[in-house]
């Protein structure tokens, strides 16, 4: 995105990648859809994003929901909105956008260069990059960094840019796990239920509650029913499931009470409760021995504590929280102290629930810095 807002300002610009090739992560976002962005409205789609909100308040607005599906339609690649609010390319899948993407940029010039990485700068005005066995050194009037956060390293987001950062004086938020699973060591009682899905429950940690589906993985719980609680989770606030979201305690009371009393305690909370074996698993698990008593049953399976170790480890993540701070920033995203340096995408100090609110705010802040550096370009001309 900076790239093309550079190239279309009319400047040459060089865009250099650690990786034997571009887009790696967004190649692997597509393969469960590429959910690009969320069609709702502005207030609640920037309420996503937590305390950051204010800061990415402008640079959304300058390129919200609406615009990032109207970009991928420019791009010859048709959006559809599902049930959920959730915008899709048609195509269901990153490779064809990313393959027009890269011929729109090719047919503007773009220098790209590939097995580049940034190893930091020489002075203000030079980069070094290591490649090939030997480092280069390149000079530059203006820079979008947009180097990632520090999931998935295998595809490039390895977040080693910054130890370099740091080491030059910029504020750098530890790096930690977002929109991952938590970690629970479950018994033997639980292996016949592991990749199981958990549909049509609830999540609440701290004030904020999340519906949505998880699946009992080997490791724990993992799902996108979790994912918007990773702030709170990491803060340490305990985690409660609502396996009956849609019925009330004292409806569950009653069904139970209404039970014949020689049918099994399994019997009854599938026939009355409607849990399926996973979660009748999961209740048993994190709340044996259970209640008998069917106001003391339904106020369990209404808020089942689940110990948990924490959060996945960070390389499992999704995304990450942590990384440039917002306050080494100015309001176009150059950093303070380093005039003709931009920051974008995942590597600022934000973090958002999947949902396409993590690729809007990626392609709008690249967007905003590439506009931004064109500017300063222009200025300091």
């Amino acid at each position: 995105m900076a790239a093309d807002a550079l190239l279309s300002a009319g400047h040459r610009v060089m865009l250099c990648e650690a990786k034997p090739s571009i887009g790696r992560k967004f190649l692997m976002a597509g393969k469960s859809g590429l959910n690009l962005t969320k069609a709702e409205a502005f207030g609640p789609f920037l309420d996503a994003y937590g305390a950051a909100a204010p800061m990415l308040r402008p640079i959304l607005e300058h390129f919200p929901p609406e615009a990032v599906a109207a970009w991928a339609n420019g791009l010859g690649q048709p959006t559809f909105t599902g049930s959920t609010g959730r915008v899709f390319p048609t195509a269901m899948k990153a490779s064809p956008l990313l393959r027009a993407w890269l011929e729109r940029l090719a047919d503007l010039g773009l220098d790209r260069r590939t097995h580049w990485r940034w190893t930091g700068w020489e002075d203000p005005g030079t980069h070094s990059f290591q490649t090939a066995g030997e480092i280069l050194r390149v000079g530059a009037r203006a820079v979008v960094f947009a180097l990632g956060g520090a999931s998935w390293a295998r595809l490039g987001s390895d977040g080693q840019w910054a130890n370099i950062f740091a080491a030059g004086g910029i504020a750098v938020t530890p790096f930690a796990p977002a929109n991952t699973g938590i970690t629970i060591a479950w018994s033997s009682h639980m292996a016949p239920h592991l990749g199981a899905p958990l549909k049509n429950v609830a999540f609440l940690a701290g004030t904020r509650l999340s519906r949505g589906e998880a699946v009992i993985a080997a490791h724990g719980l993992e799902g996108g029913g979790l994912y918007p609680l990773s702030p709170a989770l990491r803060a340490g606030a305990p985690l409660r499931v609502d396996l009956a979201p849609d019925r009330t305690a004292r409806e569950l009371a009653r069904k139970l009470a209404s039970q014949p009393a020689r049918q099994s305690l399994p019997n009854r909370l599938r026939r009355a409760c409607g849990l399926d074996a996973a979660k009748i698993a999961l209740l048993n698990e994190c709340a044996r021995p259970l209640p008998q008593d069917p106001q003391e049953l339904a106020a369990v399976i209404k808020s089942l504590p689940l110990p948990h170790a924490g959060l996945r480890p960070l390389d499992e993540a999704i995304s990450t929280a942590g990384g440039v701070a917002l306050d080494a920033l100015d309001a176009t995203l150059m950093l303070r102290d380093r005039p003709g340096s931009f920051c974008c995408g995942e590597m600022l100090d934000w973090e958002a629930p999947t949902g396409g609110y993590l690729l809007t705010a990626c392609l709008a802040t690249g967007l905003w810095a590439g506009e931004h550096a064109a500017a300063f370009l222009e200025t300091a001309a």
